[in-house]
């Protein structure tokens, strides 16, 4: 690819190194996007750094299963930056705030976003469903807010589910549609709903997750047994009580 035609650089910055955060920080990085992932715990970081490298979704597997070769890497480790302070983070193009689904976290860290990134930084939410038009007004900047929901493990499922706020730009959707692209994802659009808890992906998967919890409590099958017919008959990945385990366990210890 000719200089001309490589596309413009990205900087990233995740606000969070847990089990999402630090899979959405190597999946940006190993894109070729400068990314900084933040963390206020040392220890997070450092569990974030083993899983990059060694995870069963990091780099290192990616060389052995021959998805990257060992120089992309190599590359892509040293585009990612661990870090304990947010001004580091914050002064990017795109912002992904993946701290834990709490709406008074994540509120006030999009109050502190909006006071250390630069005027033009994108801030967009990994959350599952809390309000887009919410998050937007602990800012001054509603325009430049987004959600950017991702999937469990994030190097590995194309989906990008993007929510755009009923303030949300144009140039906001688009640059952070563009960012998804160069993961790899396949980024759909949606509408924020202040009124309901979820998106799209998540507001179907509640209701699958609420009748199989039926299923368990009427005696007609126990978990494994859920688990294995969705597997068989709808060539499912994992069934639905497994896919919660390696939604909030990580995907190393989902069993």
């Amino acid at each position: 690819m000719s200089e001309a035609n490589q596309p413009a650089p990205i900087r990233i910055g995740v606000i969070g190194a847990g089990v999402m955060g630090s899979g959405i920080a190597q999946t940006t990085a190993t894109a070729g996007m400068e990314t900084w992932c933040y963390d206020v715990a040392p220890e997070a970081l450092a569990s974030a750094r083993e899983r990059v490298a060694t995870g069963r979704y990091g780099l290192r597997r990616g060389v052995e299963r021959k998805k990257l070769s060992q120089d992309e890497a190599d590359a892509a480790l040293a585009r990612l930056h661990f870090c304990d302070q947010l001004e580091e983070a914050a002064a990017v193009d795109i912002v992904i705030e993946c701290v834990p689904e709490r709406l008074d976290l994540k509120v006030k860290t999009f109050r502190q976003l909006d006071r250390t990134a630069p005027s033009h930084t994108v801030l967009a939410s990994n959350t599952s469903g809390f309000s887009i038009a919410g998050l937007a007004a602990a800012t001054d900047r509603p325009d430049r807010v987004v959600g950017w929901h991702w999937a469990s493990p994030p190097v590995v499922m194309r989906f990008a589910e993007i929510v755009a706020g009923p303030d949300t730009s144009e140039t906001s959707l688009a640059a952070v549609c563009r960012a998804a692209e160069r993961c790899g994802k396949n980024p759909v659009v949606v509408k924020d709903n202040a009124m309901v808890w979820g998106f799209v992906a998540n507001r179907i998967y509640g209701a699958m997750l609420r009748e199989a919890g039926r299923v368990v409590e009427e005696g007609v099958a126990d978990a494994g047994a859920i688990n294995q017919l969705m597997v068989d008959c709808f060539n499912w990945p994992v069934g639905p009580f497994a896919m919660v385990k390696g939604a909030t366990k990580g995907w190393d210890n989902s069993g």
